[in-house]
């Protein structure tokens, strides 16, 4: 047995003794500044007065940083995005380990403990996140956005197998072709601190959506709504079809049921809109990576489960933000029109 093998074993022991395991970062040969830290004006969220006050609770960030974010910051500091290089990485089960540190990528499959220095060596760079690969959201707006980065340094590497659903459309019309690996052994490894929406950041993402719309002439509309109906975890709004109905018929927006449409229909659709809306999730995504710069993005949202992270992302694509919180819970929740109707005035 190597002594690589107990990599998880010794990490796990020295957690229980109170010392976490290292930052994998810490243990770079190199390491360099790919966009610089600046100071950025992030702009407030649109929302009517009293909207703040009727979260419960909220989700990924105390209620704290989500009031923040909801207020904006005219001298935000944005740090720098960099790369590092490590060279004797384990890959095992969604987990990678270098020394005393790791960094999980997914959840494991296997007990730690059948950890088995990988046979097969390779050196590449690897773009994927943990929550990229838990929501799809975050793979096409944050991990795709990493990529780029990858695909420069190095040979791009990922962990998860060929996605289905939009993904593979996604990545051919993207120019993504990474090596796909299981358990493996890193000679050499890079690795990127790509979460800060800097400049260099923000041109990515204007990148991808000139690549989304290569060739296409999408015809402008006033909005489009994406449901989300009852796929992924629970947000249900039960007057969705009324809210849906109504702006349509009022506003003359579309309305699109994402599963339904392949990505090129969700592209041609969104890509000349004034405003993407509907509850807050990954669907909303879909139009977010194409909504021209200056449009909004709406969401509707339940007391118990209020977040900005989507306001990061509309943010990097240089795109408003705006939000109603609704009355119930993510289980059952109900957003009146009124409230809808003096949000798009607030809008437009």
């Amino acid at each position: 047995m190597h002594l690589q093998d107990l990599r998880p074993l010794t990490n796990k022991l020295r957690r229980i003794a109170g010392f976490g395991p290292a930052d994998l970062t810490d243990l770079a040969i190199e390491r360099w500044e790919i966009s610089p830290a600046e100071i950025r004006e992030v702009p407030p969220a649109i929302c009517l007065p009293g909207q703040a006050e009727r979260i419960t609770r909220t989700e990924f960030a105390p209620l704290r940083d989500v009031l923040m974010s909801l207020h904006g910051d005219p001298c935000e500091h944005v740090p720098a995005t960099m790369a590092y290089r490590l060279r004797d990485v384990d890959f095992v089960d969604g987990v990678l380990y270098a020394g005393k540190a790791e960094l999980h990528l997914r959840r494991r499959r296997r007990s730690p403990l059948a950890h088995r220095r990988p046979r097969h060596s390779i050196s590449g760079a690897i773009y994927e996140t943990w929550v990229g690969n838990r929501w799809f959201g975050n793979w096409l707006l944050d991990d795709c956005l990493s990529y780029r980065l990858a695909e420069t340094a190095g040979d791009p590497v990922t962990s998860t197998s060929p996605r289905g659903g939009h993904v593979p459309r996604y990545e051919e019309l993207l120019s993504m072709s990474p090596a796909r690996v299981e358990d493996v052994h890193f000679d050499e490894l890079i690795l990127f601190d790509d979460h800060h929406n800097n400049s260099g950041r923000l041109a990515r993402a204007q990148d991808m959506r000139d690549r989304l719309l290569a060739g296409r002439d999408p015809a402008p509309n006033p909005g489009v709504f994406l449901y989300r109906g009852r796929s992924g975890d629970a947000r249900v709004l039960e007057n969705e079809d009324e809210l849906a109905e109504k702006l349509q018929a009022q506003y003359g927006f579309r309305i699109m049921f994402p599963e339904d449409h392949t990505v090129d229909e969700l592209l041609d659709a969104c890509g000349a809109t004034r405003i993407v809306a509907g509850v807050e999730g990954s669907q909303l995504n879909h139009g977010m990576a194409v909504m021209p710069p200056g449009g909004t993005l709406l969401t509707l949202q339940p007391a118990d489960r209020a977040t900005t992270a989507m306001k990061l992302l509309s943010d990097r694509w240089q795109q408003r933000f705006a939000m109603i919180v609704g009355a119930g819970h993510a289980g059952s929740f109900h957003i009146a029109w009124d409230d809808l109707r003096r949000t798009l005035d607030l809008i437009l």
